[in-house]
């Protein structure tokens, strides 16, 4: 992850998106994977953020994520499993049928991941306490 300089902020944040298949359907298989993993990179060089990794099981994703402060993660979650779940339908027809009428989940789960540990910021801010 590298630290990315906007015009009005500096930033390095990370988020580890993880999210399921409804019912935890085993469907992301070869040529679905490979077309979810292309519509993903898409769909963040159109949003404006990038992806670090992106890996799937049988049901369920991993993506790794940079985005500016200003963009809720629950935009980005919405984003990606919007977008890929209305393509995937349309490239694969009987997708549908295999998972009803949405592909994924409705929960996530989401962990921030930055350049420095929680230990090391708290010590930080810690010692910024003025000497009096």
């Amino acid at each position: 992850m590298k630290t990315v300089h906007h015009r009005t902020c500096v930033y390095c944040i990370g988020y580890h998106i993880v999210f399921c298949t409804k019912y935890r359907r085993k469907v992301l298989q070869k040529e679905i994977d490979s077309s979810l993993k292309e519509i993903i990179t898409v769909t963040a060089v159109d949003k404006g953020f990038e992806i670090g990794a992106i890996e799937t099981g049988l049901d369920h994703v991993h993506v790794f994520i940079s985005a500016a402060p200003h963009v809720p993660v629950s935009d980005l979650v919405k984003w990606i499993k919007g977008i890929s779940a209305r393509k995937l339908f349309m490239i694969f027809p009987g997708l549908k049928k295999q998972t009803g009428e949405h592909l994924w989940n409705p929960s996530y789960y989401v962990g921030t991941v930055g350049d420095m540990s929680a230990d090391v910021v708290r010590r930080y801010i810690e010692s910024q306490k003025e000497k009096v």
